[in-house]
């Protein structure tokens, strides 16, 4: 199979970044992402893990690929994917009342990660691996700095999409 290469965008800040998916390392993670592909909605910041940012969208693979590649420590340009079964639904999260993001119990969280010394570790729930199933290629540094900007600026608005390049 040759490279498979993904879009990332903050679509209100007008910034892209390029990733190659891990095709060899995350089989089963990269073809449920690539196959669902456009992906995207509302962005978030990391509360617990640091330097991310992350979209919530409702279960797309026939069948969750369970854990691979799997870390808890990520690092800068490395795309995690998280599947969360109603834990989200407790009010420390900050999502609105009534539950997470999309009103739907099981979750996918997609996250893209663009800074140093991120520890996946959560109070209520203990340590949260994610699967890595890409790694940004092209575009880091504008990227991170956009990044930096929803969690610093504010995340309403803005959209994280990711798309086949």
């Amino acid at each position: 199979m040759s490279d498979r290469y993904i879009t990332v965008t903050l679509e209100q800040r007008g910034v892209t970044a390029v990733a190659k998916l891990l095709d060899d390392e995350a089989p089963r993670t990269a073809a449920a992402v690539w196959d669902a592909l456009p992906l995207g909605d509302q962005v978030y910041h990391g509360k617990f893990a640091r330097n991310e940012i992350y979209t919530l969208v409702p279960a797309f693979a026939p069948v969750e690929p369970g854990p691979e590649n799997t870390t808890v420590t990520p690092i800068p340009g490395d795309l995690c994917y998280f599947t969360f079964d109603g834990v989200l639904e407790n009010p420390a999260y900050g999502y609105e009342p009534g539950g997470a993001p999309g009103n739907h119990r099981l979750l996918i969280d997609v996250a893209v990660f663009y800074g140093r010394n991120n520890l996946l570790v959560n109070g209520d729930v203990g340590w949260v691996p994610g699967n890595v199933f890409g790694t940004i290629t092209e575009g880091l540094d504008e990227f991170a700095a956009a990044c930096n900007d929803v969690w610093m600026g504010g995340a309403r608005g803005e959209t994280l999409s990711y798309r086949r390049a």
